[in-house]
């Protein structure tokens, strides 16, 4: 059984990239793996990130993020 590392809300970065975006955790979506057949429901995270005002999703293996300490990217007051 695989660990959820994030909940709904953590804001997250890609490993390694240091100018990807900030991005905010949405859900947990199942993926099914193309060569294997099986399906992961618990190792790909949806995410959502926001650039000039457009919203774009993304989909990444929750072992390529880490985890912010920092919150509120767009709810900055």
């Amino acid at each position: 059984m695989i660990i959820k590392k994030f909940k709904p809300g953590d804001w997250v970065k890609i490993k390694g990239d240091n100018n990807s975006q900030k991005m905010e955790v949405v859900r947990y979506v199942s993926k099914k793996d193309p060569l294997m057949g099986t399906i992961n429901n618990n190792t790909f995270v949806e995410c959502v990130h926001y650039r000039y005002g457009e919203r774009f999703t993304r989909t990444v293996h929750q072992n390529r993020l880490l985890k912010l300490i920092e919150s509120g990217g767009i709810y900055q007051s």
